[in-house]
């Protein structure tokens, strides 16, 4: 007999509107056990998975799914974890719906299962019921790997690196790990515990972690080079673009990269707790359309904006 298979995605339940306007508490709720169960269960466990080919990471699909189906949660978040260091966080801002579901056999007649859903769920679980014991590592390499950022890029290669056998330092400019992920996406998209905590992995993992260490300042690549066997550069696109238009350095004009690390890093939203200095604008105005521009939109808001007006 086929199977009957659920059209839609299991909805996520998340905050009303008008509620998390006016707060940085994380919009999504995330599923309830029975809810990713049903969800987990509309998988068709294709002998031919296209959405481990979705996947840049291959992270074994099917079999995280299917481990969620039967209730074995431990064992789908140990299953994510041999290819993915960050589920956590994947399951919550990686672009699922243009990679792994894009290509769900599902989408020919129905929506896909829902995959980052199920991620978020799993290492949610694994927040709530203890960490999954921390993988077996190969027998040491003896090579040594400097890593110069701790966002998103630096800490993948820096977990990869881990499962080969290799010793792995990263040296962070800043004063918390995390990169974009902490400085750039807000805390009501991806909470900085949540950041936070996958770091803490790595370094369960045998990681170095280094902070304040502006590679450059306090060591130049060529000291590093001779300590170590190879260095990583992940230093990501901190620096803003401008249109070079009138008026673009004027008090209250801000580049997103500004206006989201003065929110995010330095807490202004915490206000007075955290007197950041920042404009709290009643009328606010974002130029562009995308990720970002849409975080810079909801910042605003949440910092008392009555509106915001995107181009």
């Amino acid at each position: 007999m086929a199977k009957k298979i659920i059209p839609k995605k299991t909805p996520m339940r998340e905050q009303p509107a008008k509620e998390r306007t006016r707060n940085y508490d994380e919009v999504p709720y995330g599923y309830s056990e029975q809810e990713a169960i049903q969800e987990a269960t509309r998988c068709l466990q294709c002998k031919r998975p296209t959405c481990i080919q979705g996947c840049p990471v291959e992270i074994d699909i099917p079999g995280f799914i299917d481990f969620i189906a039967k209730g074995d949660f431990r064992s789908a978040i140990m299953r994510l974890k041999e290819k993915n260091v960050l589920p956590a966080v994947c399951g919550r801002v990686c672009p699922q719906e243009d990679q792994c579901e894009k290509v769900c056999v599902l989408t020919k007649k129905f929506e896909p299962v829902a995959i980052g859903r199920l991620e978020r769920f799993a290492a949610d679980w694994e927040a709530q019921h203890g960490e999954a014991p921390a993988p077996k590592m190969p027998r040491p390499t003896g090579k040594k790997v400097a890593i110069i950022g701790a966002g998103p890029g630096g800490l993948t290669v820096a977990g990869d690196l881990l499962k080969e056998g290799h010793a792995v330092t990263i040296f962070e400019a800043l004063h918390k790990p995390g990169g974009v992920l902490v400085y750039g996406i807000p805390e009501f998209r991806l909470p900085k515990a949540i950041v936070y905590r996958e770091v803490d992995y790595l370094v369960a993992c045998g990681a170095m972690l280094v902070l304040d260490f502006v590679v450059g300042k306090t060591a130049t690549i060529d000291q590093l080079l001779g300590e170590y066997d190879a260095v990583y550069i992940g230093t990501g696109a901190g620096l803003p673009w401008f249109m070079n238009i009138p008026g673009e350095q004027l008090n209250g004009v801000y580049s997103a990269n500004e206006y989201l690390t003065r929110s995010n890093l330095m807490k202004a939203y915490l206000f007075p707790e955290y007197d950041t200095p920042i404009v709290r604008g009643k009328r606010v105005a974002v130029i562009g359309g995308g990720n970002v521009a849409m975080d810079c939109a909801r910042t605003g808001l949440r910092l008392g904006a009555d509106e915001v007006h995107g181009d």
